[in-house]
């Protein structure tokens, strides 16, 4: 990731918390944006993905774990390419996923589990790590490069009743 990062951190106490991130997150951030989604097993990254896919138009039972197939789309109001790299064993099957061209594309790209391909990743990118602090509360704790400065900075002052 680049030198110049811009952090936040917001709070989720339940599932209506993290919708209502969810749909201020993708309010500020542009298409064509790789989303890297960090966190342990069932913290919540999938439901993330939900939440920003039902805010552009998808009904939530469509979306879920890629776990097994690997990769998901939901064709929304921007098409949402939905990756769990945890099966991944290298770089190349990696590659032939075609990420090359989900990147480039003009929709969203949300990768669980990124940190296993960090230097695959676009220089420019977000990084959403998501810590378990009970069963139902979450921390999202955003890493932005410098193109989503703004929009970090956006989204905590949408969910100003979130930050903590």
């Amino acid at each position: 990731m680049s030198t110049n990062i811009t952090t936040g951190s917001l709070m989720a106490h339940s599932e209506t918390d993290t919708d209502t991130v969810a749909r201020a997150f993708i309010k500020h951030i542009p298409n064509n944006t790789t989303i890297g989604l960090t966190g342990t097993l069932g913290a919540g990254k999938t439901r993330f993905v939900q939440g920003v896919a039902v805010a552009l138009g998808a009904r939530s039972e469509q979306v879920t774990s890629p776990t097994f197939v690997i990769c998901n789309q939901y064709p929304v109001e921007k098409i949402i390419y939905h990756l769990d790299a945890y099966r991944i064993q290298d770089e190349d099957e990696f590659f032939e996923l075609g990420v090359d061209e989900m990147f480039s594309s003009d929709g969203y790209v949300f990768i669980e589990w990124a940190e296993k391909f960090e230097t695959m990743m676009p220089r420019e990118r977000i990084t959403v790590t998501i810590d378990v602090l009970s069963a139902t509360s979450r921390r999202f704790h955003f890493n932005v490069t410098p193109k989503y400065q703004l929009a970090i900075k956006q989204l905590l002052l949408d969910c100003i009743d979130l930050q903590g």
